[in-house]
């Protein structure tokens, strides 16, 4: 992994950087937006660690940016930013993964792992996923339902690629975050579930059969029944 480090604050950017180099890794330093983004522009990048509150362009904005640059690229948000608000706002930006400072730089690490097999193990076997008359073109990235076509978030439909291969198996709200988010289980965000509501309202709200279903004490199932 080489990554690049995006934080205006200087003592906090050495100490990631040493940290990462301890562990053999390569790492560089941006205090703003647009260092960074020509220093992307001008070297090969498998992550990147994106604070939020930076100078001339804040983080949600730069993700934004990177994401729709480098489809590819790894993006670790780093923030003292923790509200289930904030980690939407960072996910929907494009972000992988959002971890919250102040934080201990093994699970940083154990983050940048998990990012790293993921991105490595991103392969499709079916190019179109399908269930009922839904289907998810995996290689177009687009969703239709009968004939009608639904726009959708990048995070919407990582959410919804997971449901569709995991067909008719219970998942657990935990066993959702670490698969489509890359994060530890937080008993005290709701992320999934505001997303699991977001799609819905797109995939399942005028249509029939519902697909997604909840699993009370457990978490969501996606099956050809209705409720």
């Amino acid at each position: 992994m080489r990554i690049l480090i995006i934080e205006d604050e200087q003592e906090v950017a050495s100490f990631i950087k040493s940290g990462l180099e301890d562990y053999g890794l390569e790492a560089d330093t941006a205090g703003d937006g647009l260092i960074a983004q020509r220093m992307l522009a001008n070297n090969e990048y498998t992550t990147v660690i994106l604070d939020v509150n930076l100078p001339l362009i804040n983080g949600f904005e730069l993700c934004k940016i990177i994401r729709e640059r480098y489809e590819d690229l790894s993006i670790l948000m780093l923030t003292a930013l923790g509200s289930t608000e904030s980690k939407i706002t960072g996910l929907d930006a494009g972000a992988d993964d959002y971890l919250v400072k102040p934080f201990e730089f093994r699970e940083l690490m154990a983050r940048l792992r998990a990012l790293n097999r993921r991105k490595g193990n991103n392969h499709t076997e079916a190019i179109v996923l399908k269930i009922a008359d839904l289907e998810l073109n995996q290689q177009s990235k687009t969703v239709k339902r009968g004939s009608q076509k639904i726009a959708l978030t990048a995070r919407e439909l990582a959410l919804l690629e997971f449901f569709m291969k995991n067909q008719n198996k219970a998942l657990t709200r935990s066993e959702i975050t670490e698969k489509v988010w890359d994060v530890n289980f937080d008993t005290g965000t709701n992320v999934v579930d505001v997303y699991v509501n977001y799609l819905r309202k797109k995939i399942d709200k005028d249509f029939t059969p519902k697909l997604i279903h909840t699993i009370s004490g457990i978490g969501y199932i996606m099956q050809e029944s209705d409720d």
